[in-house]
């Protein structure tokens, strides 16, 4: 295919400012065009969002030309792999067709319209606005979460914003473009089903063939050294070849096993052998089912792979920028990086984005990150009228085709939280007996997935009960999310919940110093700031994050106490209820955190900001998902201490739990065998003797076995006697960076630093570190900046709890 990414302009009437032939990018949108050329603001900066509404509201046309020497193939396409979206192609001046759907690629025949010499190709795209105000007048509008027409049109929903996003409505070539010239036959679809049985690894390779003539054809496939050959005959449209590979390696998730990769080739030719076209993929040969067996719990949602149960440590990932094609497999991958030092083995796409990449499937097989795929349809009720029927059909076959061949991908959902929307928003009463989706999710979805790759587990919503005769959200039925928290009630009230697998839930903070400082100029800096205000999306979230602090923590005295103490109170939280659900594993089976990332700069519920920096939440996460985990957890009759083993290996320890008073003495102390099973957990009550505290605003539990502690305070730090932090700080210049060693005078809690506060590229090895008087931790910060070593030693640079209590 030859591309056609070059020469692009895009222009407009009628707007604010001037846009006539600007140079355009392709792929690329109209936000990042406008941006390039010096026309707007960087919409993520400041308010300047709210300055940039009227680029949604606009046609936009994107021009180019080029040059055709005139017949020699059969057929000359323009394939489009992605429009945004409604979009009209004219090519020199004659339409050669039209889409009204992002999600999806289309492909125009183009003979009629080609001249010899120079092509002027042209796309106008619509306002989404105006298509979806004139859907609204065909079909009825519909209730969603938000004010705006995002379920009416088949585009990326959190364009419309989000309560993380921003409202960017954009338009666009925002996937590769380009003309293919083809004559004979070539590969309409080849869509790979792979299983195993026993040793011996089965593919199906299902292939269909677009014709520019009747001659029979030749298909040829090839994986793991096994060779299949397959006729087409003349007129027939496709063929079926099951290759037997012998003695596989499997696929496993990370922490499970390797992920071993095949190559796997499918080759058209003619009867004389004559190449017309091929398709290359790397495989991985795993089976991968949902167990929903009732139980005397209810009905479990457990993820099977290889016929091995596996604890989902998993977290909820959104696009990685509010402008996606600015998203390069590079930036994929450091964020990759980020998840898997996380110890996470999980990814849930969530269904107000977009189907992922290749590049992003590609890097979860390389790196046995598990994947489940949301349909795009997130937070409202959707319309099941034509056009909109035959669009999603049409999406959902083009992409679980696309999908098929990767095996971190091991499950679809049909939406996010719309058959809860039903059930508990009031939509029946806005609905009138409008169709609201219900038809996607329970028939159409699952009959695609049937039929086109069986080998992967559908589940019609997330959260869902696994039936209508029980409510939605029911924790002891498949999937639930948790929002109350958050929502209305204390982050302890996660212990409320044992659910079956909870796909949702998370508690916000705002993102790291340096991103804020990129992102506002604001002066001075302040939580209520009016930048720290545009850039909290969610309802209420200022108001949430200070009954968080205040349930928990000392009352902040400035904005760099704020800052730190929502930033702990964040980690805190989710730490709490990953600990909590895992310590009742096998009951509980996953848990999916709200959120990574985030797409700008942003007051969120993500363990990584807008510019990619990690947030206190990250190295909560990465201690919560560790492969060994001891955690002390409030049970009947007293406090216990679980042990959670998610290796395949035995774990056997003595596990020391002490209590201490503040000034570090021990009160008392006792001895626990532990003796944990492969992928298991145990529960070992602790001894009133030592649970119990006599003063419980100056006493602490800490148990420790080999590498692994937790600690138990009996009182929040808003009411605990702290004595004032005192410690030695010694900071010694490394390769790359320098070792902050840290030695406590007094207790300290969550000790952490943020290096970022001297040079923005800067990152720090670990953070809420606990520490007795007399212990020492060293942080080990990368740099290549000369830093004060004076600042990282003090605040704002270097901080504790007990430096505000005190």
């Amino acid at each position: 295919m030859v591309q056609l990414h070059h020469g692009w302009q895009v222009s407009a009437r009628n707007t604010p400012v001037p846009v006539s032939r600007v140079p355009a990018a392709v792929p690329g949108c109209v936000h990042t065009d406008l941006l390039a050329a010096g026309l707007i603001p960087d919409p993520f900066l400041d308010a300047n969002e709210t300055e940039l509404t009227w680029i949604g509201r606009t046609q936009w046309t994107y021009e180019t030309s080029f040059q055709w020497s005139g017949p020699v193939d059969d057929r000359i396409d323009l394939v489009c792999a992605g429009l945004d979206t409604v979009a009209t192609i004219s090519l020199n001046g004659t339409e050669v067709g039209r889409t009204a759907n992002m999600h999806r690629g289309y492909r125009f025949d183009l003979r009629s319209a080609l001249t010899p010499g120079r092509n002027d190709l042209r796309i106008t795209f619509d306002s989404p606005y105006d298509y979806t105000a004139a859907m609204a007048r065909q079909v009825g509008s519909r209730p969603g979460a938000y004010d705006e027409p995002y379920n009416l049109i088949r585009k990326m929903a959190c364009n419309f914003g989000w309560d993380w996003g921003p409202t960017v409505v954009t338009a666009g070539i925002w996937q590769p473009i380009g003309l293919h010239s083809w004559s004979t036959a070539r590969l309409a679809q080849v869509r790979p089903q792979i299983t195993v049985d026993g040793t011996t690894g089965v593919v199906d390779v299902h292939v269909e063939v677009e014709r520019a003539s009747t001659e029979s054809l030749h298909v040829t496939v090839e994986v793991g050294g096994v060779v299949g050959v397959a006729s087409i005959g003349a007129g027939s449209i496709g063929a079926t070849l099951r290759l037997s590979v012998p003695d596989v390696a499997r696929w496993w998730p990370r922490g499970y096993g390797e992920q071993p990769l095949y190559p796997l080739r499918v080759v058209l030719a003619t009867e004389g052998g004559r190449e017309l076209d091929r398709w290359e993929r790397r495989v991985g040969f795993r089976t991968v089912r949902v167990d929903t067996t009732p139980d005397e719990h209810g009905t479990p949602y457990t993820v099977v792979v290889n016929d091995v149960p596996v604890f989902v440590k998993g977290v909820n990932w959104i696009p990685d920028d509010a402008f996606v094609t600015r998203i390069t497999r590079e930036r994929l991958a450091e964020r990759f990086r980020q998840a898997c030092a996380a110890n996470i083995n999980y990814l849930r796409v969530w269904g107000g984005g977009r189907y992922e990449s290749e590049d992003f499937y590609e890097l979860a097989d390389e790196l046995g990150l598990m994947v489940g795929q949301d349909f795009l349809f997130a937070c409202a009720a959707y319309p099941e009228e034509e056009p909109f029927a035959a669009e999603v059909a049409a999406e959902a076959r083009e992409h679980v085709v696309r999908l098929a061949s990767h095996p971190s991908l091991v499950t679809w959902t049909g939406n996010n939280e719309n058959i809860w929307g039903f059930a508990d928003w009031g939509w029946p009463e806005q609905l009138h007996g409008r169709s609201w989706g219900a038809g996607f999710y329970h028939e159409l979805l699952p009959s695609i997935v049937a039929e086109l790759d069986p080998t992967r587990p559908y589940w019609p919503g997330s959260p869902w009960s696994g039936t209508p005769d029980i409510h939605p959200n029911d924790p002891a039925h498949g999937t639930m999310h948790i929002w109350d928290v958050w929502n209305q009630i204390d982050y302890t009230h996660y212990r409320d919940y044992i659910p079956r697998f909870c796909a949702e839930f998370g508690f916000q903070a705002p993102p790291a110093y340096a991103t804020l400082r990129r992102a506002l100029h604001d002066e001075p800096l302040a939580s209520d700031s009016p930048g720290m205000r545009h850039h909290q999306k969610a309802a209420d979230g200022d108001l949430k994050l200070r009954r968080g602090l205040d349930a928990h923590l000392p009352a902040p005295r400035d904005f760099d106490d704020w800052h730190y103490l929502t930033q702990v109170n964040q980690a805190r939280a989710i730490q709490l209820a990953v600990e909590h659900f895992r310590s009742h594993q096998p009951v509980c089976m996953g848990a999916i955190v709200w959120q990574l990332n985030d797409c700008w700069p942003v007051t969120s519920w993500a363990a990584i900001d807008g510019d990619g920096r990690r947030k206190p939440l990250w190295h909560a996460l990465r201690a919560a998902y560790a492969d060994r985990l001891l955690t002390i957890q409030p049970r009947e009759g007293g406090l216990a201490l679980v042990a959670s083993n998610d290796t395949d290996r035995p774990w056997t320890a003595e596990a020391t739990v002490t209590s201490h008073d503040l000034s570090g003495k021990a009160l008392a102390a006792v001895t626990l065998a532990l003796d944990v099973a492969p992928r298991s957990v145990a529960v070992t009550p602790i001894p009133d003797g030592v649970a119990l505290p006599e003063e419980p605003r100056s006493e602490l539990l800490r148990a420790v076995a080999g590498e692994q502690q937790a600690w138990w305070f009996h009182a929040e730090d808003r009411e605990i006697d702290y004595p004032a932090a005192r410690y030695d700080v010694v900071v010694e210049p490394t390769t790359g960076g320098y070792d902050v060693t840290v030695t406590a005078g007094t207790i300290l809690r969550d000790l952490s630093l943020f290096p970022d506060r001297l040079d923005p590229a800067a990152t720090v090895d670990q953070a809420l570190v606990t520490l007795l008087p007399g212990e020492s931790v060293t942080f080990t910060v990368h740099s290549a900046a000369r830093l004060d070593a004076a600042a990282l030693a003090a605040q704002p640079v270097l901080r504790c709890v007990n430096d505000i209590t005190a």
